[in-house]
C-alpha cells in the first residue's frame, strides 16, 4: 500500500489542482467483492480476483484538465487490462455502468466511431500487470467534469481498440469500481 500512497501522492505533485475554484478530487480506494449495495469494487469475472485492490484519484489540472490515476494491486500476473471511466455507478450486472463517459456524446450509441471514443474525448487508463498482478497508470485529459460527472471506472478483457467500427471497445467487462468523479 506504500506504493498507492507514493503514486497517489505523485499524482497531486505532477498535476497541480484549479485555482479558479476549490478542487474537486475525485478518490476511492477498495477490494473487489461480489455485488451489494456497500461494494466500492465489483468483480464479475474470474480474471479480476476477489480481493485484488484498487485505488482512483481523479484531480483537476492548473491547465483546465482532469488526470486520473489508477493503480491495480492483486491482479492475474503479465496480463493485458482495459479500462475506462463509465457514465454511470457500478451495478449487479457488467452492464448497469453504462457507456463511456464522453465529453462530447456520441449521438450513436455504443459508440464505436473514432471521432468520439477516442482518448482525448474519454478517459482511458489501459493497463498490463507486472509478475505479481500490479499495475498502474494514469490518463490526462483536457477537458474537466462540469454539470456532468462520470461515477465508476470499469475493467474491461483487452486493451481498448482504436479502428472504425470497434473504436473504444475493449471486450467483455471484467470489473468496476465506485468513483464519484
Amino acid at each position: 500500500m506504500k506504493t498507492i500512497a507514493i503514486a497517489v501522492a505523485a499524482a497531486f505533485l505532477f498535476t497541480g489542482t484549479a485555482h479558479a475554484e476549490p478542487a474537486r478530487v475525485a478518490h476511492t480506494s477498495g477490494k473487489f467483492e461480489s455485488f451489494s449495495d456497500k461494494a466500492k469494487a465489483v468483480t464479475y469475472d474470474a480474471k479480476v480476483p476477489s480481493g485484488a485492490k484498487v485505488t482512483v484519484v481523479g484531480v483537476p489540472t492548473l491547465s483546465g484538465g482532469t488526470t486520473v490515476l489508477l493503480v491495480l494491486k492483486g491482479l492475474l500476473p503479465h496480463r493485458a487490462y482495459g479500462a475506462h471511466v463509465h457514465v454511470k455507478k457500478c451495478g449487479a450486472a457488467p452492464a448497469d455502468s453504462g457507456p463511456h463517459f464522453q465529453h462530447v456524446v456520441d449521438p450513436f450509441q455504443p459508440s464505436v466511431d473514432p471521432a468520439y471514443a477516442n482518448p482525448d474525448n474519454e478517459i482511458w487508463l489501459d493497463v498490463h500487470t507486472d509478475g505479481n498482478g500490479f499495475a498502474h497508470t494514469r490518463s490526462t485529459v483536457d477537458w474537466q467534469f462540469t454539470e456532468r460527472h462520470a461515477q465508476s471506472v470499469m475493467l474491461h478483457n483487452e486493451h481498448t481498440h482504436t479502428k472504425p467500427g470497434e473504436a473504444g471497445t475493449a471486450g467483455p467487462r471484467l470489473a468496476c469500481v465506485n468513483v464519484q468523479f
